[in-house]
């Protein structure tokens, strides 16, 4: 297994999907990821003093991930009531 450099780690997505035993299933997540985070992470905006100019460039950097948590916790919140307003209220 390679490590790199230690003490200065390069990040970044990769040119291509990593080698595995379900191409298929990593092909979507990868396709997940792209999709819900597409832009870079603002480290230029680590640099700068401004609180929060950084915290609003990270929530626009995680805001694909915040929708998807949204729409998760409606749907955890709101099926579960459908469901029983249909097994109650059976009118």
């Amino acid at each position: 297994m390679e490590l790199g450099n230690i003490s200065q780690p390069v990040y970044g997505p990769g040119t291509e999907a990593p080698g595995s035993s379900t191409p298929g299933l990593v092909g979507m997540v990868h396709g997940f990821l792209r999709l819900v985070q597409p832009n870079a992470l603002p480290v230029g905006a680590l640099v700068l003093c401004c609180l929060s100019f950084f915290l609003s460039q990270l929530l626009l950097y995680e805001l694909g991930f915040l929708v998807c948590i949204a729409i998760g916790l409606l749907f955890i919140f709101l099926v579960p009531l459908v469901g029983w307003c249909f097994c109650c209220c059976r009118c």
